[in-house]
């Protein structure tokens, strides 16, 4: 049984002109969003493409958040660093210990800027970035960080000097 009312569109080939259309917007905006989301991991990490070389010092570039963020190792593990230099200890996710062969230890209380929280104490045997390699740091697991940046603190600053220029802090090597 046919619809009597129903006409055909005169024009088959505009439901293909408006898929194409459709498709076209789509990979637009796609690309867009790829290109949009470069530029913003360029802004907010201007140091992801730091590699680890020998050498006495290290330029990093502050990112549109006002940190220092910058890629290392842990282990031989790629890690992504945040320099805190309010941080006692390098503070890691706890759930990225097992990855980065991390033993969790005694419980202990760390004082953060969200409060008191328990955390796990462990050792890193190697930790590196830039010219830098550091070993047998003494380390935390933090089961309340919420996002993959292990932070960097005095355990690992306090074998170097630091200088804050603008936008730019040179790390050395601390003359003891």
């Amino acid at each position: 049984m046919t619809d009597s009312n129903a006409k055909a569109d005169p024009n088959p080939h505009r439901s293909l002109g408006r898929g194409m259309g459709l498709l076209a917007s789509l990979l637009l905006l796609g690309g867009l969003w790829l290109m949009f989301g470069r530029v913003i991991d360029a802004r907010d990490n201007p140091n992801r493409h730091l590699v680890t070389a020998p050498g006495e010092s290290l330029l990093l570039k502050r990112g549109s958040h006002g940190h220092y963020i910058f890629p290392g190792e842990i282990n031989g593990r790629p890690v992504t660093f945040l320099l805190d230099t309010g941080a006692t200890l390098v503070s890691v996710p706890a759930r990225l210990g097992e990855e980065l062969n991390l033993q969790a230890g005694a419980y202990q209380n760390s004082i953060t800027a969200n409060g008191t929280v328990s955390t796990r104490a462990t050792r890193i045997a190697r930790l590196a970035f830039g010219p830098f390699v550091v070993n047998d740091v003494p380390a935390s697991l933090n089961p309340g960080m919420q996002d993959d940046h292990v932070l960097l603190g005095m355990s690992v600053l306090k074998h170097l000097e630091f200088t804050q220029r603008g936008d730019i802090l040179e790390l050395r090597t601390a003359g003891d």
